[in-house]
């Protein structure tokens, strides 16, 4: 493989037009790609840790995880593998606990917000695509930001995502709006959601404010980034992470968009302060959710959804799938912005690792997982490719064949701004952001106080208090 495809990318082409054009002008050998790597016959012994489908994925994505373990087992027959599928929100402090127990996986696959915490704490090897046989010119650039650390790398991205904006069609219709457009800014997020709850009493836009909960900073932080607020200042072209820009004008102006459909309107669940995008599914497939941010995989979803209701609420499901639209994410004042998300791979360090490294055997699992291959397979409804390779394999093309609204949620990549590369960047997005939410829509707090407590936090954090 060059480089030359990944330096040729020009995100002023990056459109839905583009990213067919590419897809399906390759061929792969995934196998034969990884023997150059780590012999075919190598015997050895693995541990994996990851966060895979759950009953709240759409079934291809489980066949596709069952595929890819049995294809693994054929290409690398002896190496021992222990896998162990480990649910978002617990893997985090899952892995905690074990790395300071020295009983931790060899090879982790981890949430792009988690990994900069244990690199620099040094629980993670130095790891980076060359070391698997592949080249750091063919993964995105924000993508590899997002596993350096003091001038190093130490890990490998997945996947990378960009989530779009979903509305139903005939709910706009219904209410006075314009169904076969959304909403273009944020100002006019509030305005939709508040004539849909007045008009047709259900839910305007589907807000999720869950306390330590990573779908919330993954759908607050682009309203939060396009008023021209930022956490620090991660937003900018070239940021030094050491502003806090949390309770900024622009900061401020997102957190009060929230309250006014919260509080002022009442034109979003009431359950919201409890939710993850998990609990707005249900609501959305009976019709009593207009707009929300999600990934592609969630139609998959909602397809899945209506195949399995009956009676009365088989012609509303299927009401809603026939109406589901995916667009851009609104702009704000300050730009579009959409959360770079994703995941890496990483190598935990031997003495930390229960059993004890095997390296090759790492090495072998790595190439053959990031492979353009498995990198496209494993992201099929709800990612994309970590390896850009991917994008012009033939399963990217069946994948814009086959799932409606992909490449709208693709075309948002270049959209993309990843969180703070930090240390503190988990605590920051996980605990702090949601509970600045959360004190400005329960009343506990102004949002001029919320957004001031949670800059102080915030720096607070970062000066070690």
């Amino acid at each position: 493989m060059t480089s030359a495809y990944a330096q040729s990318v020009d995100l002023s082409k990056w459109s839905p037009e583009y990213i067919r054009s590419i897809a399906g002008t390759e061929e792969v050998d995934t196998a034969a790609a990884c023997s150059k790597v780590v012999p075919l016959d190598y015997k050895g012994h693995l541990s994996y840790w990851w966060t895979g489908p759950n009953d709240a994925s759409p079934d291809i994505e489980r066949k596709i995880n069952d595929d890819f373990w049995a294809a693994w087992k054929t290409t690398y027959p002896n190496i021992e593998t222990d896998a162990q599928n480990i649910d978002y929100n617990v893997l985090l402090d899952k892995l905690r606990t074990a790395l300071l127990g020295n009983a931790g996986p060899m090879v982790l696959r981890l949430q792009i917000l988690g990994g900069i915490e244990f690199s620099s704490k040094g629980y993670f090897q130095e790891l980076k695509p060359e070391d698997v046989g592949y080249d750091t010119a063919n993964f995105w650039p924000g993508a590899m930001k997002s596993v350096a650390y003091d001038g190093k790398y130490y890990g490998i991205p997945t996947n990378n995502e960009t989530m779009a904006f979903i509305w139903n069609a005939d709910i706009f219709k219904r209410a006075g709006l314009d169904p076969e457009h959304p909403p273009a800014t944020w100002d006019e997020v509030v305005a939709d959601s508040k004539q849909i709850h007045d008009k047709l009493g259900i839910a305007g836009y589907g807000l999720v404010a869950k306390q330590n909960a990573g779908n919330t900073p993954f759908r607050f932080m682009p309203t939060l980034w396009a008023y021209g607020g930022g956490a620090l200042d991660e937003a900018s072209d070239n940021p030094t992470y050491d502003t806090v820009e949390l309770n900024n004008d622009g900061s401020k102006a997102a957190l009060q968009a929230a309250y006014d459909m919260y509080v002022r309107d009442k034109s979003v669940p009431v359950s919201a302060l409890t939710n993850t995008q998990n609990e707005n599914q249900q609501p959305f497939i009976a019709g009593q959710v207009a707009m929300m941010i999600a990934h592609p995989s969630e139609y998959a979803k909602m397809v899945d959804l209506a195949g399995k209701a009956t009676g009365a609420d088989k012609p509303v499901a299927d009401a809603v799938v026939a109406n589901m639209r995916y667009g851009l994410i609104p702009e704000g004042p300050a730009r579009r912005a959409v959360v770079f998300g994703g995941s890496n791979m990483h190598f935990i360090k031997d003495e930390y690792v229960d059993g004890g490294f095997d390296e090759m055997a790492a090495k072998a699992f790595a190439c053959f997982w990031n492979s353009p291959e498995w990198s496209t397979k494993l992201a099929w409804t709800g990612s994309n490719p970590g390896n850009l390779e991917g994008f012009k394999t033939k399963w990217m093309k069946e994948r814009l064949d086959t799932i409606k609204f992909l490449d709208v949620t693709t075309s948002m990549l270049p959209s993309g701004i990843p969180f703070p590369v930090i240390p503190q960047a988990t605590e920051i997005m996980n605990i702090i952001v949601p509970d600045m939410l959360q004190n400005a829509l329960t009343g506990k707090m102004t949002v001029d106080e919320a957004a001031d407590d949670a800059a102080q936090k915030v720096d607070d954090l970062l000066s070690g208090m």
